[in-house]
């Protein structure tokens, strides 16, 4: 595995984890019905046919129910992958949801920290892309000086727990 590695507690993952497969990178599309809206066509687009490009800076403050849900939160969220449904990460956790919300603005895109990611299901890949271990492109992490940061499309973190 070539490229950059990120130390403990990033689980690293090979490209062979985005082979071709049945639906893209993936084996199934998006789920039918995503949360908070997002738009489905967008989200297939971006989580099984590509590996580098994303939603548009800011798509999440677009959507309503997520900001609503986000801004009512007492509890941190719980983000799913959008094909599979599998638990990718929860936040906040060690911060706020004013500090989440806040980072997320200023970067364009949710931004999750190391102890948001659930590891049993995301894998970080050589040049910083962000993915599942099924298939779905989630974004990328752009360390800062605070340490990892994964700047993630809402579309790829959408799905429905199944």
């Amino acid at each position: 595995m070539g490229g950059k590695t990120f130390g403990p507690p990033v689980v690293m993952g090979d490209e062979s984890i985005m082979d071709p497969k049945a639906h893209g990178t993936s084996d199934t599309p998006v789920q039918a019905q995503l949360r908070w809206n997002c738009d489905r066509e967008l989200a297939d687009g971006i989580c099984n046919f590509n590996r580098h490009y994303a939603e548009n800076s800011g798509y999440f403050e677009k959507i309503s129910a997520f900001m609503q849900e986000a801004k009512a939160a007492t509890q941190p969220m719980e983000y799913y992958d959008s094909n599979t449904g599998k638990l990718l990460f929860t936040a906040p956790k060690g911060r706020s949801m004013e500090d989440y919300l806040v980072e997320s603005k200023a970067h364009g895109w949710p931004s999750f920290r190391d102890e948001e990611v659930n590891w049993e299901f995301v894998r970080v890949l050589p040049d910083g892309e962000t993915v599942s271990v099924d298939g779905t492109h989630l974004g990328h992490n752009i360390p800062d000086k605070s340490g990892n940061r994964y700047c993630i499309n809402l579309v790829s973190v959408a799905g429905n727990s199944v």
